[in-house]
C-alpha cells in the first residue's frame, strides 16, 4: 500500500485522518526524534534497477526521434501511479514512450530533449529522494528512503543511463532553455497539466504519433526482450496446464489465472495485460478477464496470456485446450478451421506485404469454412465484401496487432502508418484468428453454442520472411493434446 502522508506515529497501521488527531504528535515536529532519526544510518545499495542493454537501446531510440524533429524541443513524461482508492495506489508503470527513450522506470520523471543544431541533448528530471539526515527520510512516503527502500540519487541514475539527471524542481528552467530559440516544444507521455499550461507545450499528439511509428521497428535488443517474454509465457502455459485437474475439482478459472499471474510476477514484472482464462461458455467472450467460472472437463479452455519482462516488453499468446485432454469431434472441427485460418494468416506475414494481408487471408478461410457448414446467410463473396461481413458475427474483432512495450503496441500512430502501411523487417506482430460461438446465439446449431477457439502467435518480420517466436507451442489439435499431456506429467 502506498501512503501519501506520514506524519503520525500511527500512520503505518491506520489511515491518515482527514483532521489530524491532536493527541498524536507529528514526528517531523519533534526535535529530539528528528535528531535521533538522523543518526546511525549506513548507505544502502542504491544501484538503479536498469535492465542490461536498456540504456544503450534508449540512446539509439533518442537519436532516431531526434532525426525527426530538427529544432523542436521535446518533453516526455513518465507519469505517476493512478489512485486506487483514497490514499492507496495501483503499481506504477512508466509511460511506454518514456521508457523507450530512457530505459528507466522513475515515477514522476520528465525527459527534456533540447535541440542543438546537430541533434538533441537529453536531460532527465526526477523527483529528489530523501535520505537519512533529512526529516523527509521518514515523513515523506513517496520519496523518503525509509518508505520506498533504497533510492538512487541523481548521480546513480546518471551513471546507469549515461544521461544528465537533475532534480525535478529544475524542470521549468530546463524547458525554458530547451525552447528558448525555437518553436513551441512538443509533449508526449504523461506530462503534468500545469507544466503543459505554464510553458505552452504542444500536447496535440504529434510527438506521440511519431514515437508510435518509430516504435514499430524493433531493434535487436527489443526483439531479444520479446523473445524472453515469449519464452517465459510458454513456460507459464505449462504451469497453468499442470493445474487444470485441480481447477476442475475446485478453484476454477481464477485458480488458473492466479497460477499464470504468479508465474509472470516471478519471471517478469507480471502479466502484460489482464490474463484471460475462459472455460465453456466463457471461451467465446473476447476479453473474459473476470475468470470467475468453473473449469469444465467436457469443454474447451481458452488461455490468452503473456508475461511482461523487467524491461516492460510483453508477449501475447493464445491457445485453446480441451478440458479433458482430448477434443470432442465438434470441438476438433472448430479448432481445425481456426488452425487453417491461422496458418493462412501466418503465411501472409512478410516484408513488403500490406499490413492487411494476414487479416484478409485469415478471414477468407473463416468465411469459406462457415459457408461450408451452412452458417452464412449469403454467399462467401457477399460475406467478404465491404458491404457484407456476415462471417464477422463469429469473429467480430481483428486478427492481429503490433506487439512491444504495449500489448497493443504503437496505438497512437496514424492509419497510414499502421493499417495502411507495408510490413517491414523489425516489426513484431500477432496473428490471432478465432471463432466465438456464444451460448445464446440462436443462429447456431446447439452443438456449436458455447465453443470459443482462438490461436495466437507472436511473429517477427525478417528481411526474408518471418519468424514465429512462439512456435514452441503446437498449433494442431493433436499436438496441443500431446503438449497438454506432457505438461501434466
Amino acid at each position: 500500500m502506498k501512503i501519501t502522508e506520514t506524519t503520525t506515529a500511527a500512520a503505518t497501521s491506520m489511515p491518515t485522518p482527514t483532521t489530524p488527531d491532536p493527541r498524536i504528535p507529528k514526528l517531523g515536529n519533534i526535535p529530539a526524534f528528528t535528531e535521533y532519526m538522523s543518526q546511525g544510518w549506513g548507505t544502502p545499495d542504491r544501484t538503479p534497477p536498469v535492465v542490461a542493454g536498456a540504456a544503450a537501446a534508449a540512446e539509439h531510440h533518442r537519436a532516431r526521434l531526434s532525426a525527426e524533429f530538427g529544432d523542436r524541443a521535446l518533453v516526455v513524461g513518465a507519469g505517476t501511479a493512478p489512485v486506487r482508492a483514497n490514499d492507496t495506489y495501483y503499481d506504477f508503470r512508466p509511460d511506454s514512450d518514456f521508457y523507450w527513450l530512457t530505459g528507466a522506470s522513475i515515477e514522476g520523471a520528465v525527459l527534456v530533449m533540447t535541440p542543438t543544431g546537430a541533434g538533441h541533448d537529453a536531460t532527465l528530471f526526477i523527483p529528489a529522494p530523501f535520505f537519512a539526515g533529512d526529516p523527509r527520510f521518514f515523513t515523506n512516503a513517496a520519496h523518503g528512503e525509509m518508505w520506498v527502500g533504497s533510492a538512487p540519487d541523481f548521480s546513480d541514475w546518471s551513471e546507469a543511463l549515461s544521461l544528465p539527471v537533475k532534480p525535478l524542481d529544475e524542470l521549468d528552467a530546463g524547458i525554458v532553455a530547451a525552447q528558448r530559440s525555437g518553436p513551441t516544444a512538443l509533449a508526449a507521455g504523461v506530462v503534468p497539466q500545469d507544466v503543459i499550461a505554464s510553458h505552452g507545450l504542444d500536447a496535440g499528439g504529434e510527438l506521440g504519433r511519431v514515437c508510435s511509428t518509430l516504435r514499430m521497428i524493433k531493434d535487436d535488443w527489443e526483439i531479444a526482450q520479446l523473445r524472453e517474454a515469449v519464452d517465459h509465457s510458454i513456460s507459464g502455459f505449462a504451469a497453468v496446464l499442470r493445474e487444470v485437474p485441480t481447477a476442475i475439482r475446485s478453484g476454477g478459472e481464477r485458480w488458473l489465472q492466479g497460477t499464470f499471474d504468479r508465474h509472470a510476477r516471478t519471471h517478469g514484472n507480471g502479466a502484460g495485460y489482464a490474463t484471460i482464462v475462459g472455460s465453456g461458455k466463457h471461451a467465446p467472450t473476447l476479453h473474459w478477464v473476470r475468470c470467475d467460472g468453473p473449469v469444465l472437463e467436457d469443454a474447451v479452455l481458452l488461455l490468452d496470456m503473456g508475461v511482461e519482462t523487467r524491461s516492460f516488453y510483453t508477449a501475447d499468446v493464445t491457445r485453446t485446450f480441451p478440458g479433458s485432454g482430448t477434443f470432442s469431434p465438434i470441438q476438433r472441427q472448430v479448432h481445425d478451421l481456426v488452425e487453417k485460418s491461422h496458418r493462412a494468416g501466418l503465411a501472409a506475414v512478410g516484408p513488403g506485404k500490406p499490413w492487411t494481408d494476414f487479416h484478409t487471408a485469415s478471414m477468407e478461410v473463416i468465411a469459406n469454412g462457415l459457408h461450408d457448414w451452412g452458417l452464412l446467410p449469403v454467399s462467401v463473396d457477399e460475406a467478404l465484401s465491404p458491404q457484407g461481413q456476415h462471417h464477422r458475427r463469429y469473429l467480430v474483432c481483428g486478427v492481429g496487432h503490433h506487439l512491444g512495450l504495449d500489448v497493443h503496441d504503437c496505438a497512437q500512430s496514424s492509419y497510414e502508418d499502421y493499417q495502411g502501411a507495408l510490413m517491414a523487417p523489425g516489426m513484431v506482430l500477432t496473428v490471432e484468428p478465432g471463432l466465438y460461438f456464444h451460448e445464446h446465439d440462436l443462429t447456431l446449431p446447439p452443438e456449436l453454442r458455447g465453443i470459443g477457439v482462438r490461436l495466437e502467435d507472436d511473429i517477427v518480420v525478417t528481411a526474408t520472411g518471418s519468424d514465429v517466436i512462439s512456435d514452441a507451442l503446437p498449433l494442431d489439435a493433436r499436438g496441443i493434446e500431446a503438449w497438454m499431456a506432457q505438461a501434466q506429467k
